[in-house]
């Protein structure tokens, strides 16, 4: 006779489809929580632990199985220090990288997953020089939390007194900077009309330079022709040829702050600067001066300069880093963070979503900043970001630099000084397997 299959056998099977019924319904019942988990260390360069402590707080409760651990960096030799820690395997899941790092750390980024945002909506979502700085092939490395740009600071008694506006045009702002600029009996400045022509006080020189030349339409990956040259001549004007700006005067950032300036090109985190040097002094922001459009419906060029969050490639917890910034990129969170930095430093970074313009649109500083977004372009040439000597940034910097003090100071002519520039712009792009059109 055959054997009868064990009873215990049989409720042992039961028990088991029974407890995994109960796990599955448990794991429905919590379907709004994100089952990723792990351990994420976030090094954060700009905001202090205080700005992201609510929200990560808010995520955590949430995510019972994530903790966050945001890491507030020094700038000092801080790409350096990226570098090495995460060729080591002990650097962040989480850090923080300059717009124009990317050439940089092409290996050291993992790319961002179709499930938490995928390239179409990216572009939808943010200002069209994000979607383009943050690609890395097909790929998307980073998420920002925030957004920056060049602005025209303007002194507003000296304009008041004057009875000025704000320039549209550069060829205005040259004007009206030869108009406001005062010099005693001796022919020293004391109230410059722009800082503007030289390298050594010129804060973000880096930035304007490489604005005038792209709304000339120069490619800064080649910058040799006609309207390369035209570009450099205009910038280094202001100090050789009009003498609104000269290489006596203190930094234009403290130029401006001690009201010895009238107007000033910068980003909008210089205002807190200025503000905490000064506070009595008035002031207010502008959008960036064009060149003639021949098409009214141009867009505005501005040039962009900001920070995004990137997940290592190393990272054991990709899941949960990518998640995390999905839910700090929301609407309500920029806004969160906003408003915390706010309490602390009268306003948050500008949102770098489209959907948000409007929120910040009618704003006294970064209105401009929203104005101009959408036609906004940037390159590898930008000033502190602290990527040390051999960084792509300052590489450049020294070739362009190089090429506004031979100008500026007589020693050659914009065509010599654009050649040597153009064969050290080469060099420095071919370290980082950049095309060269």
């Amino acid at each position: 006779p055959k054997k009868r299959f064990p009873k215990i056998f049989i409720f042992i099977g039961i028990a088991v489809i029974l407890t995994a019924l109960v796990f599955l319904a448990l794991k429905l019942l919590t379907g709004s929580k994100n089952t990723t988990s792990g351990q994420v260390t976030w090094w954060g360069l700009w905001e202090e632990s205080s700005i992201v402590a609510p929200l990560i707080a808010s995520y955590e409760s949430t995510h019972p199985g994530v903790k966050i651990t945001y890491v507030k960096q020094s700038q000092q030799d801080y790409r350096e220090r990226l570098t090495n820690a995460l060729a080591k395997g002990t650097g962040p899941d989480i850090f923080s990288f300059h717009n124009s790092w990317i050439p940089m750390f092409r290996s050291d980024f993992d790319s961002l997953p179709a499930s938490v945002m995928n390239p179409a909506d990216f572009a939808k979502t943010f200002y069209p020089t994000i979607s383009s700085d943050l690609s890395n092939g097909n790929s998307i490395v980073g998420i920002p939390l925030g957004y920056d740009a060049l602005m025209l600071f303007y002194n507003e008694d000296i304009f008041t007194k004057a009875g000025k506006s704000p320039p549209n045009t550069w060829d205005d702002l040259r004007v009206l900077a030869r108009e406001l600029t005062i010099k005693n009996d001796q022919g020293v400045i004391t109230q410059a009309g722009i800082a503007l022509g030289r390298t050594e006080n010129v804060d973000h020189w880096q930035e304007i330079l490489a604005l005038m030349m792209i709304q000339n339409s120069v490619d800064l990956s080649s910058p040799t022709g006609k309207n390369a040259e035209d570009a450099l001549k205009f910038f280094t004007n202001f100090s050789l040829v009009d003498g609104v700006w000269d290489s006596s005067l203190p930094p234009s950032t403290q130029a401006f702050a001690a009201g010895k300036l009238a107007m000033y090109i910068a980003p909008s985190w210089r205002y807190f600067e200025i503000r905490s040097s000064n506070p009595g002094l008035k002031f207010k922001t502008a959008l960036i001066p064009q060149v003639p459009k021949d098409n009214p419906a141009q867009l505005d060029i501005t040039y962009a300069t900001y920070w995004a969050q990137g997940v290592s490639a190393k990272s054991s917890n990709k899941a949960a880093a990518w998640e995390f910034l999905k839910f700090l990129n929301t609407q309500e969170s920029l806004q969160k963070m906003f408003q915390s930095a706010a309490t602390a430093r009268e306003f948050g970074q500008t949102y770098p979503r489209t959907d948000m313009a409007q929120l910040l649109a009618d704003h006294p500083v970064l209105g401009p900043i929203i104005s101009q977004a959408p036609g906004a372009q940037s390159w590898f040439l930008a000033s502190r970001t602290f990527d040390g000597p051999t960084g792509i940034n300052s590489q450049l910097a020294n070739y362009f630099g190089d090429a506004i003090n031979m100008v500026a100071n007589g020693k050659g002519s914009a065509i010599q000084a654009l050649t040597t520039c153009a064969q050290g712009v080469i060099q420095v792009l071919s370290q980082y397997r950049l095309v060269v059109k």
